[in-house]
């Protein structure tokens, strides 16, 4: 559950930014379900903030269980990214988290012209530098720049993009592979979709690297309208529930 929460703060190369995929006042609400059982939701709201005497994005992305599930395992994680409106770097990053009673309560401030991070772990009362690539983003801000990559639109099936990602105190290669394009039923209506497939460590909680596959709104907006994963037991699977402030006009196909 944490490290599907934590792929969705993500989720659902360069610095050449395309045509806007998302403006402030972007809101997402998706609902997760473990099975047939509602998990919990996670959201994601884009603001405006400063930093650096520059006007920056500021996204807020939470994840909470409920129900029934909330009593076997609590989640309630607090994910912030602060990166500049024109290039996408990031500025600073905040991590909130409580699942299951595992807690971690950080936050980053990168120095793009040292290739640094400085991460304040509030919890245990440290704080490290430690060195990371040339453009690097961290896991919130990876979504937004990965959605306003200039080669999104021109990606063929079978190709994949890449970008170095900061999270757990490393930077990993995180690629996005397009897997196909698919007409999905959604609550919205019948939309066209972009399928990718995160390339994600296999380990304790996913059954494989590639046990992750997001549908993305074949439009401008880029919207993450699904996403699934095939855990080491049982599955989950996230849907857009609800949505507000895009950038542009919502592309469905029918009702």
């Amino acid at each position: 559950m944490k490290k599907f929460l934590a792929m969705m703060m993500f989720l659902i190369a360069g610095d050449a930014i395309s045509q806007e995929a998302f403006k402030t006042g972007e809101y997402f609400k998706f609902r997760i379900h473990y099975g047939l059982v509602n998990a919990g939701y996670a959201t994601l709201e884009v603001k405006d903030a400063v930093r650096n005497n520059k006007r920056v994005f500021h996204v807020v992305g939470k994840g909470y269980t409920t129900g029934m599930t909330k009593l076997f395992f609590r989640v309630n994680d607090l994910y912030e990214s602060y990166f500049d409106k024109e290039s996408g770097k990031p500025y600073q990053f905040v991590r909130k988290i409580d699942e299951g009673g595992y807690t971690k309560n950080q936050e980053g401030f990168f120095n793009q012209d040292s290739n640094t991070v400085l991460v304040k772990d509030y919890k245990n009362k440290k704080q490290k530098t430690i060195s990371v690539t040339e453009n690097v983003q961290d896991i919130v801000s990876t979504f937004y720049y990965l959605r306003n990559h200039p080669d999104v639109d021109k990606m063929k099936v079978g190709e994949s993009i890449s970008v170095d990602m900061f999270f757990d105190d490393e930077v990993t290669k995180f690629k996005l592979k397009l897997i196909g394009h698919e007409d999905i039923e959604t609550e919205f209506g019948v939309i066209s979709t972009l399928v990718f497939r995160p390339y994600v460590q296999a380990g304790r909680v996913f059954k494989e690297e590639e046990s992750l596959t997001v549908w993305i709104s074949d439009d401008a907006n880029k919207v993450p309208l699904r996403i699934k994963a095939s855990l080491a037991v049982g599955s989950l699977k996230a849907d857009l529930e609800e949505f507000k402030g895009l950038a542009h006009s919502f592309k469905i196909k029918s009702k």
